[in-house]
């Protein structure tokens, strides 16, 4: 779309055609000089055209864009703070009075206030601090961690290190005098004190794992851990039931670990105990993965831990239960080969053998499932085996021209009362006539339409094979009326002559053609 100024008027036509040939996706679309992106011709011009105070002669949509004046900081960009500048050796007009710096005023200065200022002494002039202008970007004003130096933590880890250090030493420190103790009083360190101590600690370190799980509240010295938060609307598990027989609720722990109804189908449940929800889903397998992890402290891997490192202690139970499942079919294999009986292993099941299984199902009389578990069916919202109005099969069965029917009556109509072969014959001779009259209709109207002359002409030759004379068919037609007549233009008379010789001329062709 060009951008120049005032056209000819065959300018303005040749940039019209290609403008039109451009929206039809005849010829490629213009591109941008300044981005090299293609302009769609499809913008009104009111938009790609430029204003004439930018003077700009090509096409391009850079003045829809905005245009930034000024250039934003990176996201690492930030303040130097306790960076200072140079040191003045007098003071200067308008620098603080306190302490002689140029960059703050005295109200904001932050020393001690001087008995004596620098303004009147012009002694320890403080230098001025390097203020500098940072433009934040949308990247950077949304940082949450910039300006943070990462060698701060460095000085937090120092402190860890350092409780830790002093902890080690008190240990150190209390195990000396319990040996000095006993030394005293001849009497060996007793075994249990310090076994009870190792336990304490290794406890500690296990329970610290959930600490600071949410809705929990950790007692390191009874080593208990209670869940403080409760959904409102949760119904409590002994209310579930109020039968005595039903599943024990244990009020100390607050757990029920038996289903409370269990006579209700399972799929309607809402809570099955709390074995279910412990054996189901990724429960177990994290069970799996967490007594993994001890079983490997306890040989001497201290590098398992699924709560520090999940992906490591993932591949490292992967590739154990590889190696374990590896030297099981080994060993099966090896047992198979040395005494035989691989035949029996491939036998079908007992429930094909013996028609019968282990699983009990109980029913009432009306059929419902009273204990064990039904095999689920497959559900439908549609009946499925029903035949209405003595059909033999469903609707949708047969579909032809676009249609569908019934295959067993080839019928079309969903509420039609069934016929049987009856209705197959009579759609098949309906569907042949229709088919003939087609035929017809179509060779019928093939013929070209006659003209009045050839009508009038025919009429005579019948009336001539009647046994009406010449005369008369020429007195019938001068009795009737011409259209010049009819209309006002006077009376026509034929030529009876000529008349005469037309119709013995078509006689004859009629006869020599039958």
């Amino acid at each position: 779309m060009s951008q120049a100024g005032k056209l000819s008027r065959e300018d303005f036509r040749r940039q019209k055609a290609i403008d039109e040939q451009r929206k039809a996706g005849t010829l490629p679309a213009e591109v941008d000089p300044e981005t090299g992106r293609d302009i769609n011709p499809h913008i009104p011009q009111y938009i790609s055209q430029a204003p004439w105070y930018l003077d700009i002669q090509h096409a391009t949509l850079k003045h829809q864009r905005e245009q930034k004046t000024k250039e934003e900081g990176t996201i690492n960009d930030w303040y130097d703070r306790g960076k200072f500048g140079e040191t003045a050796k007098k003071f200067r007009k308008g620098a603080c009075e306190n302490c002689g710096a140029m960059t703050h005023k005295t109200r904001d200065c932050l020393d001690r206030p001087r008995k004596t200022g620098a303004k009147f002494n012009n002694k320890n002039i403080a230098p001025d601090e390097i203020v500098g202008a940072v433009e934040l970007g949308f990247e950077a004003k949304r940082d949450r961690w910039n300006g943070y130096d990462p060698n701060d933590h460095a000085k937090v880890v120092e402190d860890w290190e350092m409780v830790e250090q002093k902890r080690k030493e008190k240990r150190e420190q209390e195990a000396q005098r319990k040996l000095a103790e006993a030394a005293a009083t001849k009497i060996g360190p007793q075994k249990e004190d310090d076994d009870e101590e190792e336990d304490d600690d290794k406890d500690e370190d296990k329970y610290a794992d959930s600490a600071d799980a949410v809705g929990q509240k950790l007692d390191a010295k009874t080593r208990t851990t209670v869940r403080n938060l409760r959904i409102r609307e949760d119904t409590a598990k002994y209310l579930l039931n109020l039968d005595t027989n039903s599943a024990y609720y244990d009020p100390k722990t607050r757990s029920m670990r038996d289903n409370p109804t269990a006579e209700k189908d399972p799929t309607q449940l809402s809570y099955a105990g709390d074995n279910f929800v412990r054996w189901t889903g990724d429960a177990p397998r994290m069970a799996q993965l967490q007594s993994f992890a001890w079983e490997a402290a306890e040989r001497g891997n201290q590098d398992v831990n699924i709560s520090a490192n999940p992906t490591q202690g993932e591949l490292l139970f992967k590739e154990y239960t590889k190696k374990k499942e590896k030297v099981s079919a080994t060993q099966k294999d090896s047992i198979l080969e040395r005494y035989g009986g691989a035949e029996h292993l491939d036998a079908p099941p007992k429930e094909l053998l013996l028609a019968q299984t282990e699983s009990y199902v109980e029913y009432s009389q009306t059929g419902r499932v009273i204990r064990g578990q039904e095999r689920a069916k497959i559900r439908s919202k549609y009946e499925e085996d029903v035949y209405p109005l003595n059909h033999k099969s469903v609707w949708g069965s047969y579909w032809n021209a676009g249609r569908w029917g019934y295959a067993c009556c080839h019928s079309f109509l969903r509420n039609a009362y069934c016929t049987g072969e009856a209705g197959k014959e009579a759609a098949r001779s309906l569907a042949a006539q229709m088919l003939q009259d087609t035929t017809a209709t179509s060779s019928s109207s093939s013929k070209p339409p006659k003209t009045l002359l050839e009508a009038h002409l025919v009429r005579a030759g019948r009336e001539l094979a009647a046994g009406k004379s010449v005369d008369e068919i020429s007195g019938g037609v001068a009795k009737r009326k011409g259209r010049g007549e009819r209309l006002g233009e006077g009376e026509v008379v034929l030529d009876q002559d000529k008349l005469r010789r037309a119709l013995e001329e078509e006689d004859r062709r009629l006869r020599g053609g039958s």
